[in-house]
């Protein structure tokens, strides 16, 4: 059975009706190949105020606008992300030409809503008041609120695109069927026509759209519409719905390459060296025959070619390493040719890993581990702008070559919020990482975030000035927390002496277990690390000695009772 992919129909109509101008404006798109999986449909409709004369290049422009733009942001951004930054700079540009324009009837303002339909998921946005209806099994519900208010029994706009610096859009998400229709529309109809009124026409009209967006504009003519008329459909004939087996033919397509050894040859690709062998993957220094040029080559190891959870892991690597461009961050390229067998190239990086590094250096500098923390944070802020969270960062993922630059490897379990948003049966709430390094959230089954990837950075720091993990080790990775309660952080000072009491106030403060207490930017964690933050220090300075110093405090309580009791068996 062929791979179902998401089919949708649209049809509009709009009409000037009783008035000289229409300042009405809509638009929709249905991309074809990667984008219809990473972006979804889309449909817009935008009512220009009727006050100013030009709101109807504001009502044209943003549709079209929206369209380009939203289609044009990254793969790895999340819908809602999308969408708010394309809304966000269309306003921006309104609002400026309203102040540049000394008349207010010259003003550009319009409405706005917009619908995305990405794998089973409607997402909404509104501005104004036009309408977005969803008819599912017959019954028609109206999912926006109209931006209005009543003065002088009269209706005014509370908010538009436009209208202000800062843009107000009501958001949200719902699940949609095959058979669903989302109707949009502007006040010239639904002042005119009541729900029941629509929903027969929607009813009567699946297969033809279009002709049901005209019977909507002709019937709230008949009932003396007297403004703009605008009606879009959108019918939802397929959508993804992919079987794990389905997901494993589409990942596992590609043969896994056999084991290869020093001059065999794969693609036109000549084996060099073998850098690594493992039960998981293979990786290979490799030269591109026809260039000249040398790669990394991984390759799954065959064991796994019967594990989809595996193999999505694999090519979400390729995927990400070639859409972060920043040098704290390992690439990965686009192949030269077709390829024959699953593989991905990457970057050559000749050096030591962070462990490798740590066990040579078991006492660092401050200023030396400060250095290469400030590294990893560029990487993992590119993850960041990327809308995605790194979520398996550890030492052992963490390249150091040999100009002392920092690269951060290893993008099976980054979570791409654009990605998430799919139907995958591949999704996964706990990352496959190394369990001492793994945020706590994960363990309690929440959702992580760049705190996430916080924490783990914080554990390794800590590890690189104490040589020892905040918490206790965890030997496997079979476990699961019942609340934060449960986490006892061990203060630096336990294990090396003569650590700033500000460098310990900002790693207690990173690795707090709760993600609310943690900073809110990488770049606050940096700047406590670097520089001296007396309200931490006051903290660690006055915190009950329980605290600062659990296991010494116990000791000392254990030595008292001892010491009591002694006196006691004395005294009898």
């Amino acid at each position: 059975m062929s791979k179902k992919t998401l089919a949708l129909r649209f049809g509009g109509k709009s009409s000037a009706g009783r008035k000289k101008k229409n300042q009405d404006a809509f638009a929709a798109h249905l991309p074809s190949h990667a984008e219809l999986d990473f972006k979804g449909g889309a449909a817009a409709i935008a009512d220009g105020v009727s006050s100013c004369e030009d709101s109807h290049i504001a009502s044209q422009t943003s549709v079209t606008s929206f369209m380009q733009d939203y289609f044009s942001t990254p793969h790895s951004w999340s819908v809602k992300n999308s969408v708010s930054r394309v809304l966000t700079a269309l306003n921006s540009w309104l609002h400026k030409e309203n102040i540049q324009n000394s008349r207010e009837k010259d003003s550009l303002l319009c409405t706005f809503s917009a619908l995305i339909i990405k794998s089973n998921t409607l997402h909404w946005f509104h501005v104004g008041d036009s309408r977005i209806y969803h008819f599912q099994a017959g019954q028609l519900e109206q999912l926006t609120q109209d931006h209005v208010r009543k003065t002088g029994g009269k209706h005014y706009l509370s908010r538009a695109l436009g209208g202000d610096q800062h843009l107000d859009v009501d958001y949200a998400t719902r699940g949609v069927k095959e058979g669903d229709m989302l109707l949009m529309t502007t006040d010239g109809i639904h002042e005119f026509l009541s729900n029941r009124d629509l929903q027969a026409i929607l009813a009567e009209h699946f297969d033809s759209p279009e002709t049901a967006a005209q019977q909507c504009i002709d019937l709230a003519l008949e009932r003396g519409s007297d403004d703009n008329l605008t009606a879009l459909i959108t019918c939802i004939d397929h959508l993804p719905s992919e079987t794990l087996d389905e997901s494993h033919a589409r990942l596992a397509q590609l043969p896994i390459p056999p084991v290869m050894a020093i001059g065999n040859k794969i693609d036109d690709y000549e084996v060099l060296d073998i850098i690594f062998s493992g039960t998981r993957s293979h990786m290979y220094l490799v030269k591109d025959t026809a260039s000249g040029q040398q790669y990394v080559l991984k390759a799954p190891s065959l064991q796994f070619a019967e594990d989809p959870l595996y193999l999505d892991g694999f090519i979400r690597e390729e995927w990400v390493g070639q859409r972060i461009d920043h040098p704290n961050v390992m690439k990965t390229f686009p192949p030269l040719r077709e390829k024959q067998y699953l593989y991905y190239l990457g970057e050559h990086i000749q050096g030591m890993n962070l462990r490798e590094w740590m066990n040579d250096n078991p006492a660092p500098k401050l200023d030396e581990v400060r250095d290469l923390t400030k590294q990893v944070i560029q990487g993992l802020r590119a993850f960041q702008r990327a809308d995605m969270v790194h979520q398996d960062l550890k030492p052992e993922n963490i390249m150091i070559n040999q100009d002392g630059r920092i690269k951060i490897l290893d993008f099976g379990t980054v979570k791409i919020a654009g990605i998430e948003e799919m139907n995958s049966p591949l999704d996964k709430s706990i990352p496959q990482g190394s369990i001492n390094y793994v945020a706590p959230e994960y363990l309690l089954g929440e959702a992580g975030s760049f705190r996430s990837d916080l924490f783990s950075l914080a554990v390794i720091v800590y590890e690189m000035i104490t040589g020892h993990l905040p918490y206790k080790e965890m030997k496997t990775n079979n476990i699961t927390l019942k609340n934060y309660g449960q986490m006892h952080y061990t203060p630096t000072l336990h294990y090396r002496k003569g650590v700033p009491l500000w460098v310990e106030g900002c790693l207690k403060k990173a690795l707090q277990p709760n993600p609310r207490f943690r900073y809110e930017a990488l770049s606050e964690f940096l700047q406590d690390l670097t520089q001296p933050n007396q309200s931490l220090e006051a903290k660690i300075k006055h915190q009950p000695m329980l605290e600062k110093n659990p296991i010494l405090t116990w000791q000392m309580i254990a030595a008292l009772m001892l010491i009591l009791n002694l006196i006691q068996l004395l005294l009898k």
